[in-house]
């Protein structure tokens, strides 16, 4: 079911879990090491509902998680080829920012309250530099 903030944000469904909308990408741009050419960072709204989780995924840039309403926690599994024992991170009105390190294993867990955060990657996210862990 469609969340009302999601419709209020224009989010869409994520394909980690939870909705999303890009808000803004810096018009600089960089030139990755195999070529390929990003901004230098992309910002997101990200909305997980109360009791919802999002899978285990990785990006090949870093992720700086901002905190607006509800807390998410994060479990980081570090960067073998699947996730491994998670650390536990929580991103909320005491924590605001919480960076997850580029190719870092990571999910959100449920809460049991609606929260919003934002995400801002750098260098900027593309879907060909996301990864979703497998069975």
């Amino acid at each position: 079911m469609r969340p009302p903030l999601a419709d209020v944000l224009g989010l869409e469904p994520h394909p980690e879990g939870g909705w999303y909308r890009q808000t803004w990408a810096s018009p600089v741009e960089v030139t990755l090491p195999d070529g390929r050419v990003r901004p230098t960072a992309t910002l997101i709204h990200f909305l997980l509902p109360a009791g919802e989780s999002s899978a285990w995924h990785r990006v090949a840039s870093d992720e700086i998680w901002l905190a607006h309403t509800g807390a998410v926690t994060l479990e980081l599994g570090g960067t073998d080829v699947r996730p491994g024992e998670p650390t536990a991170e929580v991103c909320d009105a005491a924590h605001p920012q919480v960076l997850v390190p580029a190719g870092v294993w990571q999910r959100t867990v449920p809460s049991a309250a609606d929260a919003l955060v934002s995400c801002l990657v750098s260098p900027g996210f593309d879907f060909a530099d996301f990864e979703l862990a497998s069975g």
